[in-house]
C-alpha cells in the first residue's frame, strides 16, 4: 500500500520580528505627540470646570492647592504611560500592522475614559469641600 504525504500548505508569510528598539522607537513617535491633546483636552475639562462654577472654586485657588492641581495632572501623565503596556506587545504580535493602523482607537478610549474620572474627581472629591 502506497500512501501519499500530502503537501504541506502554504504558511502564512509572517513579517519580519522588528527589534525592542525600533518597536520602541515607533511607539513613542506615535504617543507622545498625542500626549501633547491628552493634556490638552484634560485642561480643557479642568477650565470649563473653573468657569462655570467660577464663584465656587475662588477660595480653592490657593498655592497649596495648584501644587496638588500639579501633583494631579502628573499622575495623569503616569497613567498615560501604561499605554506602552499594551502597544509594546501588540507591535511585537501578528497584530501589528492591524494594530498601528487602529491604535489611535486605544488613544480615544483612553483620553474619554481620563476625561471621566476627572470629572468625577472634581465633583465628587473637589467641588463638595468648597462652599
Amino acid at each position: 500500500m502506497d500512501t501519499a504525504h500530502p503537501s504541506p500548505s502554504p504558511a502564512l508569510p509572517q513579517p519580519p520580528l522588528a527589534s525592542f528598539r525600533a518597536l520602541l522607537t515607533d511607539s513613542i513617535r506615535f504617543w507622545e505627540l498625542r500626549r501633547i491633546f491628552y493634556n490638552l483636552a484634560l485642561s480643557a475639562v479642568v477650565v470649563a470646570w473653573l468657569v462655570v462654577t467660577w464663584p465656587h472654586f475662588r477660595p480653592a485657588l490657593t498655592l497649596t492647592s495648584l501644587f496638588l492641581f500639579l501633583i494631579l495632572a502628573l499622575l495623569a501623565n503616569a497613567c498615560y504611560c501604561a499605554v506602552y503596556l499594551v502597544d509594546i506587545p501588540l507591535q511585537h504580535s501578528a497584530l501589528a500592522a492591524v494594530w498601528r493602523r487602529r491604535r489611535w482607537l486605544l488613544f480615544l478610549a483612553g483620553t474619554l475614559f481620563a476625561i471621566l474620572l476627572e470629572n468625577y474627581w472634581i465633583g465628587d472629591e473637589i467641588y463638595p469641600d468648597f462652599h
